[in-house]
């Protein structure tokens, strides 16, 4: 393992949401979203402080309480990090996340912005970027630099595509600073960007370019940017070194996809709660079982996924009250239109395909809305069949952390856009994720697929992503922001 290293972590959610438990005592629990999920064990690996969003009130007490500096606090693996939780304005957090964040940016990176039809006024994304984006990174921006006023030598890692404009701004006012960003979503390609006005595509790719390394999951994530940024703001490409050359300085650019703690795994499989959901999974289970667990997002393709089950059913019979669908979604983002919309739609999709195809007590799809992490590792040890078919994904843990623990050698089907598909594609049945017959034939291959064969994926699988784990995520992480030096 490495030295243990100073680090600075920076992203919009944190890895422990505070909220006031039913005896009025303050509770702790843990935060949401696969980069929290993916980031929980740094503390127990280096010295790091936690720099995040007071998403909740009882955040927002915290960080009052402590005169808005960083407080001491342990991570549920019993390791100590630092966390300062950085309180915005109700109204520019508004702007920032419900019009900037999400949906613009993520729509657009996952190429979910409807080209004919969706639209948004120049002005009002103006108006939300002035007051909305630019000032929320400007507050992350003065937090970061209060910890370097406290330890210069601390590294910084910024994450994701909430805080593309941060790294400038401590750059300016510390020009020796050492900057990571890494991106954690898919970076499309450059026309693309074109859709949003000239100043904000153009501002993206100057804030990120004020690192010393930018790093993405995959080689075709890696490819996009430094096609873009050499298109849109005029950098320059240093093959041999991998670098971007802008504004009198390089940029390493970098694909290093993340991975899983397999320890945590490990230990999970035999955990109280995770042993309890998998005897009611075990109970209620049909014959074979095809799993999906995700958040409600459209980018999860979960419509599509249920409609090409759908297809399964009506073209082999024989599989009526011998296989079923377990949904284990995590609603997400419900306060932005466009994923209430889509959530409803989902529920209306299983309600169908159930009406259609319900026999006796038989319902093809068990769709359950609600985030347990331990449900969801119960029904990992459980699947026969994990559908994977996100229409765009930057790397998508669940198609690592699932078989880690699987006991049936179940088998992966993973979309060919998902980042994972270009470390573990091999192991599994490819699908593309607008192809919904194409869907349904897979998830019959791996229903049908012999026990021999079954078990030389998951093994490989396995042996994959034990060999990649955090700890060398986070080891080449260090690695390259040294190299970058």
């Amino acid at each position: 393992m490495d030295e243990r290293r100073k680090i600075i972590v920076v992203s919009n959610r944190g890895p422990v949401t505070f909220r006031l438990g039913a005896n009025g005592a303050r509770e702790a629990s843990r935060g949401g979203g696969g980069l929290v999920t993916a980031l929980a064990s740094l503390a127990a690996r280096h010295s790091v402080t936690w720099i995040a969003s007071a998403m909740s009130s009882e955040d927002i007490a915290v960080a009052r309480e402590a005169g808005f500096e960083a407080v001491e606090e342990t991570a549920f693996d019993g390791s100590t990090y630092r966390l300062r939780l950085v309180v915005h304005d109700p109204s520019a957090y508004n702007l920032f996340y419900r019009v900037v964040a999400n949906p613009t940016l993520w729509f657009l990176q996952h190429y979910l912005f409807d080209l004919a039809r969706g639209s948004f006024t120049e002005r009002d994304l103006e108006q939300a970027w002035n007051a909305g984006y630019i000032p929320v990174n400007e507050a992350f921006a003065a937090a970061v630099l209060a910890e370097l006023e406290r330890d210069p030598e601390a590294v910084v890692f910024f994450h994701d595509y909430h805080l593309y404009l941060a790294p400038r701004l401590v750059r300016a006012k510390r020009p020796q600073a050492r900057l990571s960003h890494f991106v954690h979503i898919p970076w499309p390609q450059s026309d693309y960007w074109h859709i949003l006005p000239d100043r904000v595509r153009t501002s993206i790719h100057d804030g990120l370019l004020a690192n010393d390394v930018v790093g993405f999951h995959t080689d075709r994530w890696r490819k996009s940017f430094l096609r873009s940024a050499q298109e849109i703001v005029g950098a320059e490409y240093d093959a041999p070194s991998s670098t971007l050359v802008y504004g009198g300085r390089q940029t390493l650019v970098t694909a290093r996809p993340i991975s899983v703690d397999i320890a945590e795994f490990e230990g999970l499989k035999t955990h109280p709660k995770v042993l309890e959901h998998g005897r009611a999974i075990a109970q209620n289970r049909p014959e074979q079982l095809v799993l999906r667990v995700d958040r409600t997002d459209p980018s999860k393709n979960i419509v599509r996924g249920f409609r090409a089950f759908e297809l399964l059913l009506e073209s082999y019979p024989e599989l009526h009250e011998r296989v079923g669908m377990l949904a284990l979604l995590d609603p997400s983002r419900q306060e932005i239109p466009e994923y209430a919309a889509y959530l409803t739609a989902i529920k209306e999709e299983a309600k169908r395909i159930n009406d259609r195809f319900r026999r006796g007590s038989w319902s093809p799809i068990d769709l359950q809305i609600h985030d347990d992490f331990h449900q969801s590792v119960a029904a990992f040890k459980q699947y026969d069949v994990l559908l994977v078919n996100a229409i765009f994904d930057g790397l998508n843990l669940v198609a690592k952390e699932a078989p880690l623990v699987n006991e049936r050698n179940g088998v992966l089907v993973l979309s060919e856009n998902t980042g994972a598909y270009e470390e573990i594609g091999r192991y599994s049945i490819p699908i593309n994720p607008f192809d919904i017959r194409g869907q349904a034939e897979a998830i019959h291959e791996a229903l049908t697929m012999d026990e021999r064969e079954r078990e030389r994926r998951i093994v490989g699988l396995r042996e994959y992503v034990s060999a990649h784990d955090i700890e060398q995520w986070i080891s080449a992480q260090l690695s390259d922001l040294d190299d970058a030096r």
